[in-house]
């Protein structure tokens, strides 16, 4: 999988659980970090939990391999980092303070919600 797709496969499965506001951007010749950027809130410390290990097994069994992982500790903001694709789960309150919307608004949005259907299946459909 590339970058676009490990975003839009991560879009779909954090929609899945429940995920609000989750914005994919495209950061191509934007950024000598990553091509790809994920931001997604959660409203609660179990549900980023959730949606970042739900993210991560799924692209394991795709044989996908995250290179990092940052924020654990406190629970309200996770990084999952898959090299060409940066992952942000946040609670509300850290979402807005760090504003990644206000440094990367000007890039192009992926529209994860009409291309998602494409990927492969997730695993994670009909349970609750």
């Amino acid at each position: 999988m590339n970058g676009r797709d490990i975003a839009l496969f991560a879009a779909r499965i954090a929609d899945e659980k429940k995920g609000t506001d989750i914005v994919c951007y495209n950061l191509k010749g934007m950024s000598d970090i990553t091509d790809y950027l994920v931001i997604v809130t959660a409203h609660s410390k179990a549900q980023i939990r959730a949606i970042v290990e739900s993210i991560h097994k799924e692209l394991k069994q795709l044989g996908v391999r995250k290179i990092g992982r940052e924020g654990s500790e406190t629970g309200q903001w996770i990084l999952l980092d898959y090299a060409d694709c940066v992952i942000h789960v946040f609670s509300p309150q850290l979402r807005e303070y760090y504003g990644l919307e206000s440094v990367w608004g000007d890039a192009p949005k992926l529209e994860w919600q009409r291309e998602a259907a494409a990927l492969p299946a997730t695993g994670t459909e009909g349970r609750a």
